[in-house]
């Protein structure tokens, strides 16, 4: 009896229940978080329809406002969420919308021809008309993967955008390979889809991934880390479909081969200390797009909006004003 009462006679149950969530389901209380930290940042879960194919986003603002309204495209195995420590330092009235890619957490898995860099661009150009983001050239962002898709998107649809941020994107050929891309090649001549380093399925290959991904060591709780695999590991088998589909062939360089199309205002951001996908590629966008603009983050890795989320919207933000006094200027001069 003493377990569930105070000394006032008070029932404590609810209390006990959040520990039993959080020893038992640390999973679902990842969850709960996440839903609060949205809640606390005015984003609001949506769904759009295009045909019957369903996107699941978050979005906070209208468009129209000073600014362009921002796109956020995370990364491979990752969520809309995953952008929620960048939103924090946007200001409150831009108009922010960020979408679950292909067959990630609440938009629909279907097939391979899907999660290719070229499928995911077409999904995400119907995404883009489902809520009528194109009736007003936004700002796309990208992250890895997204980063990939964002740079193809500005090749194939630049009348949708006024500018493109990339952030440590893949795609390229990149002049200095990391440990990460040259394991890459040994697993797709071995087939062993088993140990794919991003696809964690104990909680000592999660660390691994992390300290992979992040040059600060972050040290999450037991129960937090257990938390993320168990909401990671139903999705193995989907995720590693996906990282298959983009490593291979078809989509591995997918960027790369498409940046002579590209002619939208480019800002990369790149962390410097980048294991996964090396920070020589922002030379191979400077080289090919004299005109974008870069910026290397140091004592920062792959995963820069969790690392250096008040420096990258920063970036971003000082980035959208620089575009609208060019754009200001232009028009005077014309």
């Amino acid at each position: 009896m003493e377990l569930v009462m105070l000394s006032g006679g008070v029932l404590v149950v609810p209390v006990l229940a959040f520990i039993t969530s959080f020893l038992f389901w640390p999973g679902a209380l990842l969850k709960v978080y996440n839903w609060y930290w949205r809640q606390r940042l005015g984003l609001v879960v949506r769904y759009s329809h295009s045909g019957s194919y369903r996107f699941c986003y978050s979005s906070r603002g209208k468009p129209g406002g000073a600014t362009p309204s921002l796109l956020l495209l995370h990364g491979f195995s990752a969520t809309k969420d995953m952008w929620l420590p960048v939103v924090k330092y946007f200001p409150k009235n831009q108009h922010v919308v960020c979408v679950d890619m292909p067959g990630h957490e609440g938009t629909s898995r279907t097939g391979l021809e899907d999660y290719s860099i070229q499928g995911q661009v077409g999904r995400i150009h119907q995404f883009v008309q489902s809520i009528g983001l194109d009736k007003r050239p936004f700002h796309l962002i990208g992250t890895s993967m997204g980063g990939n898709v964002a740079g193809v998107y500005a090749a194939h649809h630049p009348a949708d955008l006024c500018s493109v941020t990339l952030i440590c994107p893949a795609g390229l050929v990149y002049p200095t390979e990391t440990e990460f891309i040259s394991r890459l090649r040994e697993l797709e001549k071995s087939e062993q889809e088993e140990s794919i380093p991003l696809i964690p399925s104990t909680p000592q290959e999660l660390d691994d991934m992390l300290r992979l991904c992040c040059y600060t060591p972050i040290n999450l709780p037991r129960q937090v880390l257990r938390g993320l695999l168990q909401n990671r590991i139903p999705n193995n088998g989907f995720y590693k479909e996906v990282f298959m589909e983009i490593v291979g062939e078809k989509s591995r360089h997918s960027l790369q081969e498409n940046l002579h199309l590209i002619k939208t205002p480019m800002q990369v951001i790149w962390g410097k200390e980048d294991q996964v996908v090396d920070v020589s590629g922002a030379s191979v966008l400077q080289e090919a797009l004299p005109h974008c603009q870069v910026e290397l983050l140091e004592s920062c890795g792959h995963s820069v909006a969790l690392e250096r989320p008040r420096k990258a919207a920063n970036l971003i933000m000082n980035f959208l004003s620089a575009q609208d006094v060019d754009n200001e200027n232009t028009k005077k001069v014309s």
